[in-house]
């Protein structure tokens, strides 16, 4: 058996320096994602008042006890709301997530009213857009829970409306997908907003709180004249009895809650097809490594080297990998294991991909598709190679020849950044931009288009040869001050603190959890492999 030998000291300096570097981001992350259930949680007085439950009390009782709940994109949004970070609630006013109801995995979609009414936060339709192509993608059956002041009119930005369309197309999408859109709409669903409960295949209305309607009483009243009650232009009772928009009539959240779980328990969704939703295929080990060494293995500093094939052994079943070529284009590992019994093709870098380390991963990417064998992408790369040997040995095209098998590649991908991600590295190693199924984030992964002392050293040389074109001379304090605000700015934007708020993954993980969260993930691709929807021309329509 391959089994992975560590070579690492957990008792060493640059280990233990590594950890406390790695907790300390997690704790800060940790403590971004409370602020956001705090502020939530703030306005139980007010939701106990109207007889209702918070948020995330609706979510605990709509998911079943005790089974996985992948939430997503929790930094959503985060510094974008507030110009002080330290006032920022992440979470994009929704909170999302791959959990199981009745049994039947689903792609969970909850309005967080308890900020701000539910208005969308800054990328919450971002976040809500990324979800929805999840569910699509996956075939996952989508469960919303609404109760939404609609779009902020103090932010109001004509982009955010025309994009918001999206919001709705795909609903419509999901419903002729044959994937079943469950609503409960707990209270307001105004405006356009309200044909997020219109397009829904199942809608339980709450007696007394649920409100959908395209005009409310006051505009109503500007527009035409006509006085009428929020009750009578959009209430349950009127909806479930007169116009036919609500299918069930609850009489509270719970009640709402429970409609919602029996109607997945009663659709038959998947059962009886061979493969769909099994557990992983066989019999496995856990690695042979502790998961919690994976806090000191990672340098958060990207210059110092790695070898990644220590992250490989603490993930995957028995530290078993087994590498294909491992003598070829060396700094570019590929090699085949299983993730808690789930096959998976794995690749990753110890350093600048160069020629041959590109067409090792290209002929590495077609074999797994070859086998229908998902691919995970460990992403920890400061690019492709530079330089004229690598550019006569064909960079650019063995490089072109990855990306195109990434692009095109017929299998799940998984991203996941590890450590550095910069430049077409991004790109030959399935960054976001590439589609991946699912991508996530360790906290001190960073990404741009290359480091900021690499690119601050590259302006002052195009700028001094400037200024020497023009038969000047460089000014020195010019130059430096030149370079300072350049590494100021690619450093202000390449953390994940920056690139998850503007939902450019699925979310920070605790590299402890990576081995759960990846079987997770993988699980979810092999039932959308199996699952056999009734798609058809057109979705379900209200009667």
């Amino acid at each position: 058996m391959p089994q992975i030998e560590t070579r690492i000291s957990p008792s060493s300096s640059a280990f233990q320096a590594n950890r406390e570097g790695m907790l300390a981001l997690l704790a800060r992350i940790q403590e971004y994602e409370q602020r956001a259930v705090q502020a939530s949680a703030a306005s139980r007085e007010r939701f106990a008042r109207r007889g209702q439950l918070l948020p995330r009390e609706r979510l605990a009782l709509l998911l079943d006890p005790g089974a996985p709940f992948l939430e997503l994109s929790t930094l959503a949004g985060l510094g974008l709301d507030h110009a002080d970070l330290d006032k920022s609630v992440p979470g994009g006013g929704l909170i999302a997530g791959i959990g199981f109801v009745s049994g039947v995995r689903c792609m969970v979609s909850v309005s967080d009213a308890g900020i701000d009414a539910g208005a969308l936060q800054p990328k919450g339709l971002d976040k809500q857009l990324r979800v929805q192509e999840l569910a699509l993608e996956n075939r996952l059956p989508y469960v919303q829970l609404v109760e939404s002041a609609g779009a902020n009119l103090m932010r109001y930005r004509v982009e955010d409306f025309v994009r918001g369309g999206q919001l709705f197309r795909n609903l419509a999408r999901l419903s002729a997908a044959g994937l079943p859109v469950v609503t409960v709409t707990h209270g307001s669903s105004t405006a356009g907003g309200a044909y997020q409960t219109g397009l829904s295949d199942y809608i339980i209305l709450v007696r007394g709180r649920s409100r959908a309607f395209l005009a409310g009483p006051p505009l109503l009243m500007a527009a035409t004249g006509e006085v009428a009650t929020e009750e009578e232009l959009g209430g349950a009772e009127m909806h479930t009895s007169i116009s036919g928009l609500g299918d069930y009539l609850a009489e509270d959240d719970r009640d709402a809650l429970r409609m919602a779980r029996e109607i997945l328990a009663k659709i038959d969704w998947q059962r009886g097809v061979p493969g769909f939703g099994e557990a992983a295929p066989r019999a496995f080990k856990p690695p042979r490594f502790d998961a919690e060494e994976l806090l000191g293995i990672m340098p958060l500093d990207h210059k110092r080297p790695v070898d990644m094939k220590e992250v490989i052994a603490r993930i995957v079943d028995d530290s078993d990998f087994l590498e294909f070529g491992e003598n070829y284009g060396s700094a570019t590992v590929c090699g085949n294991a299983r993730i808690e019994g789930w096959p998976v093709g794995i690749i990753t870098n110890n350093g600048p991909i160069d020629p041959a380390g590109a067409t090792k991963a290209t002929h590495f990417i077609q074999a797994c598709c070859q086998a229908r064998t998902p691919i995970l992408y460990l992403n920890n790369t400061t690019g492709f190679m530079v330089g004229r040997s690598v550019e006569e040995g064909g960079i650019i095209k063995h490089g072109s020849k990855m990306i195109q098998a990434v692009s095109n590649a017929t299998v799940p991908q998984i991203t996941l950044y590890c450590g550095a991600s910069f430049g077409a590295g991004n790109y030959g190693m399935c960054g976001r931009g590439f589609a991946p199924r699912f991508c996530f984030s360790w906290p001190n992964a960073k990404t741009a288009v290359m480091g900021g002392e690499q690119a601050a050293r590259t302006m002052a040389i195009v700028a001094e040869a400037g200024m020497k074109r023009k038969g000047g001379e460089a000014d020195a304090a010019q130059l430096e001050a030149l370079q300072q605000r350049i590494i100021e700015r690619f450093d202000s934007q390449m953390s994940v603190f920056v690139t998850s708020a503007h939902v450019l993954d699925d979310g920070v993980i605790d590299p402890r959890q990576t081995r759960s969260v990846l079987a997770n993930v993988l699980a979810v691709c092999r039932d959308a492999q199996a699952a056999q929807p009734q798609a058809m021309q057109f979705s379900v329509a209200r009667p």
